[in-house]
């Protein structure tokens, strides 16, 4: 058990003693003083000690055995005014009966804060009157006496009745604040216990998640990559055997296949690694779109033309990284889809944007009717995905007969930031 509850339950105990205690204490030995110096007749003794019986049985019945009776404001009320009575007829017929007010004073504090003001009041009214020997000895020739004694018990004894309630009162609220404490503190715990399955099911999610986006990150890569190299390795092949097969220099066609071969394979590394492309390791990002589409022209014998627009700024690596991917599976569609005779690459630095926009005058296509396939398809949604994962968009314009413009738009991270 905590130190604070300890007290306060030990304080309880006393105070309930003390209330179970102190009426028979008091009327026992008002009752012990009244009778030696009280030398009256038998009836008269006989009728002490019956109020006295009757107020101890009262005491005993109401307080002790049923005490929670006294919860109810009338029955505290009812019980209260008996009690007084009773203790009011003993005094007066002796003023040694006034050692049992003490009980009223502890005993109205059932009563309603309403109340304890009054009883306070009668109580010492009444003890003032035992104090100057008993009701019945009060007259017009003492009455200033009685006033002032009566004034005396209401500012000692009342003042200290009172201070002692409020006392109780600052203990119950103690109580009820520890009590509230407690089963906010049991909340809270139930709170912590939810939180940390919570968390753990939140890290699993994470974990899970950073596994999609690793699968759908190698997905893109390889897509970029290594099945790019190898349709132009295919490609190249292709070309070497029906030069061959003409009698022409099919040896070159085998060079490039080669070439196209060993790039792939260095960017398949590196991808595995999540580093960037080479092309972003040796030059800033318009000269890599550059090198990225002379290749390309030089191997399809499309002119893919590339301009810059806005000043020029040196991006976070994933932020480059994507427009250069997105880039190359743009001309990686047109070379497979469009028949495109040009193309027009065109990257704009615009405030807290990067845009990319590839546009080719070939066969277009309707692009709510493309869907991944096991033959195609892929690249649409590969640079969807790409460009979401740094937050950007992407836009396709085309139609059959018209040509194709992809846009990518995404924010310009500048290096250095983590997001």
């Amino acid at each position: 058990m905590p130190e604070h509850e300890y007290g306060v339950d030990a304080w309880e105990r006393r105070e309930r003693l003390a209330l179970g205690v102190v009426p028979y204490v008091s009327l026992g030995l008002a009752t012990a003083l009244g009778l030696l110096v009280d030398h009256g007749t038998p009836g008269r003794i006989a009728l002490q000690l019956g109020l006295s019986t009757a107020a101890v049985a009262w005491v005993t019945w109401i307080a002790v055995l049923h005490p929670d009776r006294l919860e109810r404001p009338r029955a505290a009320g009812a019980y209260y005014v008996v009690l007084i009575g009773l203790i009011g007829a003993l005094i007066s017929m002796n003023g040694m009966y006034g050692f049992a007010i003490i009980t009223g004073y502890m005993h109205a504090f059932w009563l309603g804060p309403r109340w304890r003001t009054l009883a306070v009041i009668v109580c010492a009214a009444l003890g003032a009157a035992a104090q100057l020997g008993g009701i019945g000895s009060i007259d017009r020739g003492n009455l200033l006496v009685y006033l002032l004694v009566f004034a005396v018990n209401v500012l000692l004894a009342g003042g200290i009745t009172l201070f002692a309630w409020r006392i109780s009162e600052e203990s119950d609220r103690r109580r009820d604040v520890i009590a509230e404490l407690a089963e906010a503190n049991a909340r809270l715990e139930a709170a912590l216990e939810e939180n940390a399955g919570l968390h753990a099911q939140l890290l699993a999610q994470a974990r899970e998640a950073g596994v999609h986006d690793e699968r759908q990150r190698m997905a893109g890569e390889i897509h970029d990559t290594i099945a790019q190299g190898l349709a132009g390795v295919v490609t190249q092949l292709q070309a070497a055997r029906q030069a061959r097969e003409r009698g022409r220099d099919w040896e070159r066609h085998v060079d490039v296949a080669q070439r196209m071969a060993r790039d792939s394979l260095a960017e398949a590394r590196r991808s595995v690694q999540a580093l960037r492309p080479q092309s972003l390791e040796e030059s800033a990002l318009p000269e890599a779109l550059t090198e990225v589409a002379g290749r390309w022209t030089a191997l399809h014998g499309v002119p893919a033309e590339v301009r810059t627009t806005g000043t020029v700024r040196t991006m976070h690596p994933e932020v480059e990284g994507t427009l250069l991917r997105t880039a190359q599976e743009a001309l990686a569609n047109v070379a497979k889809h469009a028949g495109a005779s040009r193309v027009a690459v065109t990257l704009s630095y615009m405030g807290d944007l990067i845009t990319l926009d590839v546009r080719d005058d070939g066969a277009g296509f309707a692009p709510d009717r493309v869907t991944p396939t096991a033959d195609g398809g892929y690249g649409l949604t590969a640079m969807r995905r790409r460009v979401a994962r740094v937050a950007g968009t992407l836009e396709i314009e085309s139609e059959p007969g018209a040509g194709t413009a992809i846009s990518a738009s995404v924010p310009a991270v500048p290096m250095g930031d983590a997001g």
